[in-house]
């Protein structure tokens, strides 16, 4: 194992698939102790299971970040089991693809996770990174923070928050020596793709052939590659970045 993460505990949110489990693997990798917390116990299990079996340090906590008690007992429940709190990766997120004729509960659903959820993730995380004396915060945007789609309005307003809400946590969160970034993937084929492919009747084929074109490298990422982005972030290698955000999209915002 590598030690970029040495001495680390981890928080990962929406870690039983996608980009968050691969997050999860490679922080651990990196010597990182990890807590996942994600509302779906079975994958979640099954990804603290594999990192466990491969000689690092994790467990799994149910979690829905909507819930500001559930948002707590993950924090405390980290600090419980490993003593401090140093990183907290923001990825759960609702995926409501929807434009003017979302409903208000659909508003209320995606606001709760992506928006709210983030924030309170972070405050009761904060509190820890304090007494820690470090930390470190990423938070997960997208290519949707910055480009219009069509019938994406509830998901991209929620994204272009995450953004504004990264350079406002950073600055107020700076003298306490904790980082926030961002990281912002482009289409990344996540258990969200295949939700969508799905929904819209796509075979990935069909999906791979819509989307790749639209990025420069003319394919679709692979979530470990955002990872490695996040992963950067978080370790002390960019111990004089805050209030940024990186783009792991290949080329798609160049265009």
């Amino acid at each position: 194992m590598a030690n970029r993460l040495k001495d680390k505990v981890a928080i990962v949110t929406g870690a039983s698939g996608g980009i968050g489990s691969a997050t999860a693997i490679l922080f651990a990798e990196e010597g990182a102790k990890v807590v996942l917390a994600d509302p779906n116990v079975g994958p979640g299990e099954e990804c603290a299971a594999q990192i466990r079996a491969g000689g690092g340090e994790a467990i799994f906590v149910e979690t829905d970040i909507s819930s500001e008690d559930d948002c707590r007992r993950v924090c405390d429940e980290a600090v419980r089991v490993f003593g401090q709190l140093n990183i907290l990766v923001n990825n759960a997120a609702s995926f409501i693809l929807k434009g003017l004729e979302a409903s208000v509960d659909e508003w209320q659903k995606i606001l709760s996770v992506n928006v709210v959820g983030t924030a309170l993730m972070s405050r009761f995380a904060s509190e820890y990174m304090k007494q820690a004396g470090d930390g470190a915060i990423v938070n997960l945007g997208s290519i949707s923070s910055f480009v219009a789609q069509p019938l994406f309005v509830t998901y991209s307003a929620t994204k272009g928050a995450l953004l504004q809400m990264t350079r406002n946590m950073a600055m107020d969160l700076a003298p306490s020596g904790i980082r926030v970034n961002c990281v912002c993937p482009g289409t990344i084929l996540t258990p969200a793709s295949y939700e969508h492919m799905e929904r819209v009747g796509q075979t990935l084929e069909e999906f791979v052939a819509e989307q790749g074109p639209r990025h420069l490298l003319n394919r679709v990422g692979d979530p470990r590659e955002v990872a490695y982005a996040i992963l950067f972030l978080a370790s002390d290698e960019a111990s004089f970045i805050t209030g940024a955000h990186l783009m792991v999209d290949g080329g798609y915002t160049t265009q």
